[in-house]
């Protein structure tokens, strides 16, 4: 259940697939990443890359000569999609066959789609929607300059993020609307075109919100006037889906392995049975994730004299059958199945990072198992439709969802003094004759159960809906952007969750001790207790156990902090 430490070098673009590891530096950590270089040795992967790429730019290049030659000669020129066509619908209406044109058609583009509505993206989804977008176009089958490339990494290392609004997106042409808004922020106005307002886009650049142009002035980064299918390779892809994605499931994956620590804490406040997560059972069910998840609760309460059950004897009949309710019996079995989903979810997601998906591509010699018969080929497809992102991450919605849910009712039987095993109501001993004066932890399974209920909304598959676009030119869309947007918020309303559970499993487990002085915790559980005792949840008052009705707020805050902080994880690792 621990999580490797990752690399924290520069990240060289170009030189090898991309990680969620590299997504998640770069996004949140502000890593540098080193621009594609002038040269690289030959015969390297490297060296085979740049050339890929330069040689598909210079393609677009020549044809578009080739087009205005025949067109000076009279001739039909040739008809390539995305180069001298419009697009959608708009593709069988004209052909273009000036690279002016088509300068212009990719600025048009950009101007006619940067139509997001609602807040903005914010920085780390726009910096890893900018990585992968870079790293896309890296691969060399867009027909873009290195320039383009380059300057998108510029913008990264120097500050420059591109205003997205949230909304907006099908899934299909790709992430159109808010690639648009980045997009306009690096392309300079073509030759003859008339000023207009938003014509510059919108840049956050040290704290403020100023036009696209301000921002790449004071950043010292030159806009380009984009040539024939810059544009379109800029705008049409699912790096926004993507990105989103990305950082969504590495806090869901995170948060997994804090839910099983919680978990952890909640059995043994509960005074819970071992037996459930025995390897052996569920050796014969024969999931992955779910006899993880058992061995790693199982070692956190290693040599606790609070959790019931040993694992060679029977227990005392006297005890009752050893059966806890579903929510910490059957939590290996729905935390595994996460596990499981998740797992499946990081191939999915690391497939689509290092993923070709804009449209038209540009083929090689040689590229392709028929050998193509002409040198270079563009080959329009719809490798920019975000379906395998959208259904993952409504996947990712269902698993993330149901964590918080299971969750819940572990606060809701830690809260309940008929359900508690002996632990007063709601959490808060009250003297004798005062009962009833004090709240308690009643009000955080409120605000639980409030975020579990609204998760049950959001997680309603996104991917399912499509509402045909281009006048039906674009008759199926993904709306892999919104399943992305949903499952981002359903894990920060599960990060809080988690974090409500871990404030009355603390709270539960502090009480348990002052009944029964003595007892030894688990190895990783006592680790996890001495480090909540060191949290200060205002500077200078460290956290201590509530006896009576105080302001709460300051305590869910500093316990979501906490999970989506990640400390705690650090502690169980050094322990374990």
């Amino acid at each position: 259940m621990s999580l490797d430490a990752d690399d924290h070098g520069p990240l060289r673009l170009g030189h090898a697939p991309l990680t969620i590891p590299d997504v998640v530096r770069v996004a949140r950590e502000q890593a540098p990443v080193q621009p594609l270089p002038d040269a690289a040795p030959p015969d390297s992967d490297l060296a085979a890359r740049l050339e890929r790429v330069d040689a598909s730019a210079r393609w677009v290049e020549q044809t578009m000569g080739e087009i205005e030659a025949a067109d000076a000669e009279g001739r039909d020129p040739l008809v390539i999609y995305g180069v001298n066509t419009g697009f959608g619908d708009n593709a069988g209406r004209a052909i273009f066959r000036h690279r002016s044109e088509a300068a212009r058609l990719s600025r048009n583009l950009l101007l006619s789609h940067a139509v997001g509505v609602g807040e903005h993206l914010p920085p780390d989804a726009t910096r890893a929607s900018m990585l992968i977008r870079a790293h896309t176009l890296a691969q060399g089958y867009s027909g873009v300059r290195r320039d383009v490339i380059n300057t998108l990494v510029a913008m990264l290392n120097r500050g420059v993020l591109p205003a997205m609004p949230a909304q907006g997106s099908l899934g299909a042409c790709g992430d159109l609307a808010p690639l648009a808004h980045l997009a306009l922020v690096l392309s300079a106005p073509v030759p003859g075109e008339e000023p207009h307002p938003g014509a510059d886009g919108l840049a956050c650049w040290q704290g403020g919100l100023i036009s696209g142009a301000e921002a790449m002035a004071a950043a010292g980064i030159p806009r380009l006037v984009l040539g024939a299918k810059e544009g379109v390779a800029l705008i049409n892809g699912t790096a926004v889906s993507a990105g989103i994605g990305v950082l969504a499931w590495h806090d869901a994956r995170h948060l997994l392995a804090q839910a099983g620590i919680a978990l952890a804490l909640s059995l043994e406040a509960l005074r819970g049975f071992r037996d459930a997560f025995l390897p052996h059972l569920h050796a014969v069910r024969g999931h992955s994730g779910q006899a993880r998840v058992a061995a790693f609760v199982y070692r956190l309460v290693e040599g606790s004299e609070l959790v019931r059950g040993d694992a060679d004897h029977d227990l005392d009949p006297a005890q009752g059958p050893p059966q806890d309710p579903y929510c910490l019996r059957a939590a290996p079995t729905v935390l595994g199945a996460g596990l499981d989903s998740l797992d499946h979810i990081e191939r999915v997601l690391t497939t689509e990072i290092n993923a070709v998906t804009d449209n038209p591509l540009i083929f090689l010699a040689g590229d392709g198992p028929l050998h193509l018969p002409r040198a270079i080929k563009a080959v329009s497809g719809g490798n920019f439709h975000g379906a395998p992102v959208g259904y993952v991450l409504d996947f990712l919605k269902i698993a993330v969802a149901d964590l918080a849910s299971i969750s819940e009712r572990r606060t809701f039987m830690l809260t309940d003094g008929r359900l508690n095993r002996g632990l007063p109501p709601f959490l808060v001993a009250e003297p004798p004759g005062g009962e009833g004066l004090n709240n308690g932890l009643m009000m955080v399974q409120y605000t639980a159960a409030s975020l579990v209920s609204e998760n049950k909304v959001l997680a309603h598959p996104a991917s399912v809906d499509s509402i045909p676009s281009s006048a039906n030119r674009e008759d199926h869309v993904s709306m892999s952007t919104i399943a992305a947007r949903q499952a981002a918020q359903i894990v920060a309303n599960a990060q809080a969750v988690i974090a409500i559970e871990l404030l009355c499993a603390y709270q539960a487990l502090e009480l348990r001790l002052q009944q029964e002085p003595g007892l030894r915790l688990g190895r990783g559980t006592a680790a996890a207790l001495d480090y909540l005792r060191t949290v200060e949840i205002a500077p200078g008052r460290r956290l201590v156990p509530i006896t009576q009705d105080v302001a709460l707020r300051p305590y869910v805050d500093r316990f979501v902090d906490l999970v989506r902080g990640g400390a705690l994880l650090d502690v169980i690792d050094a322990a374990l």
